[in-house]
């Protein structure tokens, strides 16, 4: 079967995203590969071009960032509209799919395309949170989330809130979805010191009204329960990307603390580990 790729993307080197790497990690399963390029400040729209696949094709967009969140949404639906086959993989410009589970994924859309109860497929998450070797594990941290959903019109499947994940209809109904075995890496947090203290800059515009601390010269990461060695390996086309991140001496998290609020992350921790049941943990589907 055929299948779509679809990101967007916008000032990807002024905000350190790795989104050569993320279009590559997919190239590989998908037919066609559909990226939206915001009008950009910087050479974004030269690097997506720069990686010269025949299977990219690009959508240059002006983004009107008086929607707010909703600009998100609305620009990843645009480029879930340009896809022409019937399901699309969906990646963000600071995530990478790890190779060893590219195919499982593909065999997994196969498998489920038969079956009409099944809109999406979920992926694992691994969150690298400061530096290569951590990642973020708790409950404020989704561990999966739709990346694979039918694309047919008449479903109705469009991004969701900020385009984290995927909802059915107007009535914003949670996906039916299976579990696929891959896994998404998010680099979000592993971007340069610079990226990260400045990123405020966007984020006023995307969530107006949420207070948003003001750019810094140092970007301070807080620690938080949950914060563990990662020991898996990286993506591939994503290691060189990681190994320059992996020393910023302006990037810092801070050393562990102790506040009365981490109880309960370390309560529900806890129920995790004895029961393999995350408490209140949030989802964008229903497994199937």
């Amino acid at each position: 079967m055929k299948l779509s790729g679809f990101t967007i993307v916008r000032n990807a080197e002024r905000l350190d995203f790795p989104v050569e790497a993320s279009i590559r990690s997919i190239l590989p399963i998908v037919d066609e590969m559909i990226v939206n390029v915001g009008h950009s400040d910087d050479r974004t729209l030269d690097i997506v071009r720069g990686i010269a696949d025949p299977k990219i094709r690009i959508v240059e967009t002006e983004w009107d960032f008086s929607r707010g969140a909703s600009l998100l949404r609305e620009q990843t639906l645009v480029a879930m509209r340009a896809c022409r086959h019937p399901w699309g993989v969906c990646v963000q410009a600071d995530e990478v799919l790890h190779e060893a589970g590219a195919p499982r994924l593909f065999e997994a859309i196969e498998a489920a395309d038969p079956d009409p109860r099944v809109e999406g497929l979920v992926v694992r998450y691994h969150h690298i949170f400061g530096n290569p070797d951590a990642e973020a594990v708790n409950r404020r941290w989704y561990r999966r989330e739709v990346r694979a959903v039918r694309l047919d019109p008449a479903l109705g499947v469009v991004p969701y809130r900020d385009a984290q994940g995927f909802r059915v209809g107007a009535e914003q109904r949670k996906i039916r979805a299976r579990v696929a075995d891959a896994e998404m890496f998010h680099y979000g947090w592993l971007r340069s010191g610079r990226a990260l203290a400045n990123r405020g800059e966007v984020d006023r515009h995307l969530y107006p009204g949420r207070w948003v601390p003001p750019g810094n010269a140092v970007a301070t990461l807080r620690w938080f329960p949950g914060l563990r060695r990662f020991h898996g390996s990286h993506p591939r086309v994503a290691q060189e990307w990681v190994a320059a991140h992996a020393v910023d001496a302006e990037r810092v998290v801070t050393a562990p603390f102790f506040h009365l609020e981490h109880l309960r992350f370390y309560a529900s921790d806890l129920v995790e580990r004895i029961t393999g049941i995350r408490p209140f943990e949030f989802r964008n589907y229903t497994l199937v």
